[in-house]
C-alpha cells in the first residue's frame, strides 16, 4: 500500500482496529516520516483506468452520507489526462444530481475499479471539480455519444491496488472472445432447424 494512501486511510479510529486486531505493526511503516508514494498514477494504473467500462464513484452529502453511484461508458470513458489528474464525461441521468450536489458541497470523493476477469481492483481517492466547459466536455465527450451535461476532472489524492482475495471471476461477452454471442448463435440456428423438422413431420402424417 504506497504512503500517500495510508495517510488519508489511516485515521486515529483506523489505527485503532489495527491494534485491536493485531495488523498494525503490519501498516506503521507506511506512516514512517520521509515515506512518499501513491499519489501519481503509474503506466500501470493509468492503463487498467484507461481500461474499465465502469467503476463505483463515492461523494460525501452535507450531512455526512456517503452516496454510491456507478459510472460507465465504453473502454476509455474514463480519461487519464496526466499522472495527478482523471477525467470523464458525465452524461443525463435520473435527473436527481446527487453526486453533483454532493461534489458541489464537498469535492473529496473515492473510486473503485475492478477488472473482473484478472481480479484486479484499483482504489482512488481524489479531489474533483464539476467543469461545464464546453471545451473541456467536447474534449471528454465519447464519439457518437448524446452531448455530456458537464465533466468531473478529478485530481488525485491517493490510489491503492486491492487485495484480489475476494473479486469474483466474471467475463463479458468480448471478454470471453465472443463465446456468448456464438452460443446465442448456435441456438437460433438448432431452433431453427427444430422448426423445420417439426414442420416436416406435420406435412407427413397429413
Amino acid at each position: 500500500m504506497p504512503n500517500a494512501y495510508a495517510e488519508i486511510a489511516f485515521t486515529a479510529q483506523v489505527r485503532a482496529e489495527q491494534r485491536r486486531f493485531g495488523s498494525d505493526k503490519d501498516y506503521a511503516r507506511l506512516l514512517e516520516p520521509g515515506r512518499s508514494g501513491g499519489a501519481e498514477l503509474t503506466a500501470r494504473e493509468a492503463q487498467f483506468l484507461s481500461d474499465r467500462d465502469g467503476l463505483f464513484q463515492a461523494t460525501v452529502s452535507e450531512t455526512g452520507w456517503p452516496y454510491v453511484q456507478f459510472r460507465g461508458g465504453a473502454p476509455g470513458f474514463l480519461q487519464v489526462i496526466d499522472p495527478r489528474t482523471v477525467a470523464y464525461a458525465d452524461y443525463r441521468g435520473n435527473r436527481q444530481y446527487i453526486s453533483a450536489g454532493n461534489l458541489r458541497h464537498d469535492g473529496r470523493l473515492a473510486i473503485i475499479a475492478v477488472d473482473y476477469a484478472r481480479r484486479k481492483r484499483l482504489k482512488l481517492m481524489g479531489h474533483a471539480r464539476i467543469s461545464e466547459d464546453a471545451d473541456i466536455i467536447a474534449l471528454l465527450n465519447a464519439p457518437g455519444s448524446p452531448p455530456a451535461e458537464r465533466a468531473i476532472v478529478i485530481r488525485v489524492a491517493a490510489f491503492d491496488w486491492n487485495c484480489p482475495q475476494h473479486i469474483p471471476i466474471r467475463r463479458t461477452d468480448s471478454e470471453a472472445g465472443g463465446e456468448i454471442a456464438r452460443l446465442q448463435a448456435r441456438i437460433e440456428t438448432l431452433e431453427a432447424e427444430l422448426r423445420i423438422r417439426a414442420a416436416k413431420s406435420t406435412e407427413f402424417r397429413a
